[in-house]
């Protein structure tokens, strides 16, 4: 069974943007999963240029 069901009788057209947005939601997800883990280390890198900036005055 087709996830769409109708896939079938869909054009090329319709078949072409379908596929696109199931890749770019993909895309999407994996960056938001990727800069969710990378976050507090960028808060981090931003706190100890502060202070490092703050000390260097």
């Amino acid at each position: 069974m087709a996830l769409i069901p109708r896939w079938r009788f869909m054009n090329d057209e319709a078949k072409a943007l379908a596929k696109r947005t199931a890749v770019s939601l993909l895309v999407v997800l994996l960056m938001a999963v990727a800069f969710r883990s990378l976050l507090p280390w960028a808060l981090l890198g931003l706190v100890i240029w502060w202070i490092w900036k703050e000390f260097n005055k």
